[in-house]
């Protein structure tokens, strides 16, 4: 995540990482549906006002780097190379994110998830948000209309590449495996406005 320059910016970071560190902290010890809103504010000794100019509900208080995910998969496409493949430079930045999720301090998190149906709903709308705002910057990349099936499609299935990925023994094989299938699709289906094709040079 890119760190915010302006002292204001950066104030406003270091309320937001409080909240949310305090947040998963209280999760964790009591259980997600244990604890409150108004928990959270007075653990994190901020108003309850706050806490929703941060986040705009309690399941957006676990998934705190939501809009980075989406900003880090976007930029994938936006920023890459000219004349980089663009499966490829996908398939690069959801490994990141994969490995950034698989660590040992995560288990816990992912399994107060899985526990739980609200979060796992949300979690769901989250993974559809993603896909459409990766689908747009594929499309918007090529020249296309952002409803364009090929684009749409393949974002949905480098979304479910990364939550198949996370759940694997072996997340890089997975990866592996997954991305073989998606670069298949893609050379079939992909706009003529992808000239770059697939594989990286």
């Amino acid at each position: 995540m890119t760190a915010p320059t302006g002292r204001r910016e950066r104030k406003k970071a270091a309320t937001r990482q409080k909240i949310a560190d305090t947040a998963l902290r209280l999760f964790l010890e009591r259980g997600y549906e244990a604890v409150g809103i108004r928990d959270v504010a007075a653990e994190a000794d901020v108003a309850v006002t706050t806490l929703f100019a941060h986040f705009p509900s309690k399941e957006a208080l676990v998934f705190g780097q939501d809009q980075d995910f989406e900003r880090r998969l976007t930029q994938a496409v936006t920023d890459r190379a000219p004349g980089e493949p663009l499966i490829p430079a996908l398939r690069r930045e959801v490994q990141a994110l994969v490995g950034h999720c698989t660590g040992e301090d995560a288990a816990p998190v992912w399994r107060m998830i899985d526990a739980s149906q609200t979060l796992l709903d949300y979690e769901k709308a989250m993974r559809l948000r993603h896909a459409e705002s990766l689908a747009a910057a594929i499309a918007a990349d090529l020249g296309l209309p952002p409803d364009t099936t090929a684009c749409r499609t393949v974002a949905r299935f480098v979304i479910d590449a990364y939550s198949l990925a996370r759940e694997a023994a072996d997340p890089d094989s997975a990866l592996d495996e997954i991305f073989r299938m998606i670069e298949a699709a893609w050379a079939v289906a992909r706009p003529s406005g992808d000239p770059a094709g697939t594989t990286a040079p």
